[in-house]
Protein backbone atom coordinates (compact mmCIF):
# COMPACT_ATOMS: atom_id res chain seq x y z
CA UNK A 1 0.00 0.00 0.00
CA UNK A 2 1.65 3.42 -0.91
CA UNK A 3 1.30 6.01 1.90
CA UNK A 4 2.54 9.26 2.03
CA UNK A 5 4.58 8.63 5.50
CA UNK A 6 6.92 5.52 4.59
CA UNK A 7 6.54 2.68 7.56
CA UNK A 8 10.51 2.36 6.43
CA UNK A 9 11.10 5.70 8.15
CA UNK A 10 10.25 4.51 11.72
CA UNK A 11 13.60 2.98 11.81
CA UNK A 12 15.31 5.66 10.84
CA UNK A 13 13.90 7.80 14.34
CA UNK A 14 17.26 7.28 15.95
CA UNK A 15 18.92 9.32 13.00
CA UNK A 16 17.19 12.75 13.79
CA UNK A 17 20.33 13.82 15.25
CA UNK A 18 22.33 13.83 12.39
CA UNK A 19 21.61 17.19 11.42
CA UNK A 20 21.32 17.97 15.28
CA UNK A 21 23.20 16.03 17.46
CA UNK A 22 22.86 18.20 20.70
CA UNK A 23 19.19 18.34 20.34
CA UNK A 24 18.66 14.65 19.68
CA UNK A 25 20.64 13.44 22.59
CA UNK A 26 18.24 15.97 25.10
CA UNK A 27 15.57 14.62 24.01
CA UNK A 28 16.50 10.77 24.02
CA UNK A 29 17.95 11.09 27.17
CA UNK A 30 14.23 12.66 28.12
CA UNK A 31 12.37 10.30 26.26
CA UNK A 32 13.70 7.72 28.29
CA UNK A 33 13.63 9.18 31.35
CA UNK A 34 9.77 9.40 30.75
CA UNK A 35 9.17 6.27 29.53
CA UNK A 36 11.22 4.46 32.65
CA UNK A 37 9.29 3.03 35.45
CA UNK A 38 7.83 5.55 37.88
CA UNK A 39 4.65 6.20 39.52
CA UNK A 40 3.27 4.47 36.01
CA UNK A 41 4.12 1.45 35.21
CA UNK A 42 6.25 0.53 31.26
CA UNK A 43 3.29 -0.69 30.43
CA UNK A 44 0.68 2.11 31.41
CA UNK A 45 2.64 4.71 30.12
CA UNK A 46 2.34 2.56 26.59
CA UNK A 47 -1.13 2.51 26.64
CA UNK A 48 -1.14 6.19 27.31
CA UNK A 49 1.45 6.95 24.20
CA UNK A 50 -0.95 4.23 22.00
CA UNK A 51 -3.84 7.19 22.82
CA UNK A 52 -1.91 10.48 22.08
CA UNK A 53 -0.73 8.51 19.35
CA UNK A 54 -3.93 8.51 17.78
CA UNK A 55 -4.86 11.97 19.13
CA UNK A 56 -2.08 13.72 17.12
CA UNK A 57 -2.52 11.27 14.55
CA UNK A 58 0.98 10.18 13.91
CA UNK A 59 1.21 6.91 11.64
CA UNK A 60 5.00 6.22 12.92
CA UNK A 61 3.90 6.35 16.91
CA UNK A 62 0.88 4.18 16.18
CA UNK A 63 3.04 1.70 14.68
CA UNK A 64 5.37 2.13 17.39
CA UNK A 65 3.16 1.64 20.50
CA UNK A 66 0.87 -0.37 18.73
CA UNK A 67 3.42 -3.42 18.64
CA UNK A 68 5.03 -1.87 22.06
CA UNK A 69 1.81 -2.12 23.82
CA UNK A 70 1.43 -5.86 22.41
CA UNK A 71 4.80 -6.62 23.65
CA UNK A 72 4.02 -5.67 27.34
CA UNK A 73 0.86 -7.56 27.67
CA UNK A 74 -1.95 -5.60 26.73
CA UNK A 75 -4.70 -7.22 25.42
CA UNK A 76 -6.80 -5.33 21.83
CA UNK A 77 -9.58 -4.32 23.70
CA UNK A 78 -7.65 -2.94 26.07
CA UNK A 79 -5.46 -1.15 23.45
CA UNK A 80 -8.83 -0.09 21.53
CA UNK A 81 -10.22 0.96 24.97
CA UNK A 82 -7.27 3.42 25.08
CA UNK A 83 -8.17 4.90 21.68
CA UNK A 84 -11.57 5.49 22.59
CA UNK A 85 -10.38 7.59 25.49
CA UNK A 86 -8.32 9.29 23.12
CA UNK A 87 -11.32 10.06 20.75
CA UNK A 88 -13.53 11.51 23.71
CA UNK A 89 -11.51 13.53 24.73
CA UNK A 90 -10.71 15.20 21.60
CA UNK A 91 -14.32 15.47 20.81
CA UNK A 92 -14.60 17.11 24.24
CA UNK A 93 -12.08 19.34 23.76
CA UNK A 94 -13.45 20.06 20.47
CA UNK A 95 -17.08 20.31 21.10
CA UNK A 96 -15.78 22.55 24.58
CA UNK A 97 -14.76 25.55 22.36
CA UNK A 98 -18.43 25.67 20.93
CA UNK A 99 -19.11 27.58 24.75
CA UNK A 100 -16.20 30.34 23.21
CA UNK A 101 -18.32 30.45 19.19
CA UNK A 102 -21.31 31.30 21.60
CA UNK A 103 -20.10 33.64 24.23
CA UNK A 104 -18.70 35.61 21.11
CA UNK A 105 -21.86 34.98 18.80
CA UNK A 106 -23.87 36.31 21.83
CA UNK A 107 -21.54 39.14 22.30
CA UNK A 108 -22.15 39.93 18.89
CA UNK A 109 -26.44 39.87 19.11
CA UNK A 110 -25.88 42.31 21.65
Amino acid sequence: METYYNPADLKKFGNIGEFQKEFADKFFTYYGAVFAEGALTAREKSLIALAVAHAVQCPYCIDAYSADTLEKGCTEPEMMEAVHVAAAIRGGATLVHGVQMMNKVKELSM
